[in-house]
């Protein structure tokens, strides 16, 4: 997909969300900032992206850790003006991690600070290009979606991916979200987009076929809660797997027994055993290729 000249996407793997980076004539930006563990990366990809430049403002989506991971790192390298979703105001400013989902999901994210909020309806300028931010609640109830109606560009974060969508999250703890993801699914389908760039995965054009893709994968979830559930454990044991590599079949189970949201998960959905839920979960896993057992230990694949 072509790009407008001052923009550059970082597709990074799956344990960290894409960065875009804009070079604006007066001003350089960049668009969430990956998790923690690959900072060293990502500042790395900036700087040369930046050929000198100063990194001067930092916009968040959303901020789940795989997407502002690496905002401490940028505020201590570049000082950059921050800006995230205006939801999220009092729990960064009060670095509440039950709020921010980080104790609930097991993940890592260094405190951060900001400057500013965003909300949607407003708009900001990035790259020398105007850009709408809108509200696109479902994964989280807090993200933005970011849409430039004179290129046809939505930056979609986790909203709109090539082959779906994120791990609807509040259903997980038994608030609404299946009805909310379709509704920011609509809201995108209303606008003219040509040109997708997602939280994960490469940018892609073929807007219509991804929105159908999207709209049949919420009617499968929506239809059963569990498979949505499953769905969220999976998901978050393999960002685990990514993260470490390789974990201790007893280590993995601990990890799971101390790590709020499977529990809860379990007690609204799934209803299983303590051990069985890491033993399913490890086989799902093992099952899709994505993971291997080797010696009572679960390895990334």
């Amino acid at each position: 997909m072509k790009l407008p000249p001052n923009m550059q996407v970082f597709e990074r793997g799956w344990l960290s969300a894409n960065n875009i980076l804009f070079l604006g004539r007066d001003e350089t930006a960049l668009v969430d900032s990956a998790y923690a563990t690959h900072s060293e990366q990502t500042l790395a990809l900036v700087a040369h992206g930046l050929a000198g430049r100063g990194l001067d403002r930092l916009v968040n989506t959303h901020l789940h850790s795989d997407h502002c991971g690496g905002n401490a790192a940028l505020q201590a390298r570049y000082r950059c003006h921050t800006t995230i979703p205006a939801a999220d105001a009092a729990a960064v400013r009060d670095w509440n991690e039950d709020a921010l989902t980080y104790r609930a999901t097991g993940q890592h994210c260094p405190r951060f600070s900001f400057d500013d909020t965003l909300a949607g309806g407003e708009r900001l300028r990035l790259g020398d290009l105007d850009w709408n931010a809108l509200a696109a609640p479902g994964h989280d109830p807090h993200s933005l979606v970011l849409y430039c109606p004179a290129e046809g560009l939505l930056i979609s974060a986790d909203a709109l991916w090539e082959n779906g969508f994120g791990v609807i999250f509040p259903e997980l703890e038994g608030e609404s979200g299946f009805l909310e993801t379709r509704a920011t699914l609509d809201m995108i389908a209303q606008l003219d987009v040509r040109g997708v760039i997602p939280g994960h995965g490469a940018p892609f054009t073929d807007v219509r076929g991804a929105l159908e893709r999207a709209f049949r994968r919420i009617d499968f979830l929506a239809a059963d809660p569990v498979r949505n559930a499953q769905n969220g454990m999976r998901a978050l044991v393999k960002f685990r797997l990514l993260e470490c590599r390789q974990v201790p079949l007893a280590q993995l189970r601990q990890w799971m027994r101390d790590v709020p949201l499977f529990a809860e998960m379990n007690r609204r959905h799934l209803q299983m055993e303590e051990g069985e839920l890491a033993d399913w979960t490890v086989a799902q896993l093992v099952k899709a290729g994505v993971a291997a057992l080797e010696n009572g230990v679960l390895v990334d694949r």
